[in-house]
């Protein structure tokens, strides 16, 4: 089963979920915003994932901006990260589905398709 965290008002989150809606995906729907992973969670995901770490930050998103993260996340040690991702969803790029073993930023329908289908 597939744990998709997502935010209702994103438009990407709710094209993923149509998506996963579309194929018969399983997947059990979390509000990103008011549960997000934990840093251990994090780090497990972020690990299954093969990708950087940077990449888990929504960097378009208001708080990243607020928060200067452009200039303050080179500084910042791994487990820095992790925890200042695990405090506020919003700074977590979205959607992200895992399953235990694969995982998927964002959304892309060619990712969807190599990965969930």
């Amino acid at each position: 089963m597939i744990q998709f965290y997502a935010y209702a008002k994103c438009s990407t989150c709710r094209n993923a979920k149509k998506w996963l809606d579309a194929n018969g995906a399983k997947y059990e729907a979390i509000n990103i915003a008011e549960d997000p992973p934990s840093a251990k969670e994090l780090r497990t995901i972020y690990e299954a994932s093969g990708t950087e770490l940077k990449k888990f930050f929504n960097t378009s998103g208001m708080k990243y901006r607020e928060l200067g993260l452009k200039d303050k996340l080179g500084t910042m040690s791994e487990e820095e990260q992790l925890e200042l991702l695990s405090s506020d969803g919003m700074l977590i790029k979205r959607p992200v589905a895992w399953d235990g073993e694969k995982v998927t930023l964002g959304f892309k329908e060619a990712d969807y398709e190599n990965t969930w289908k």
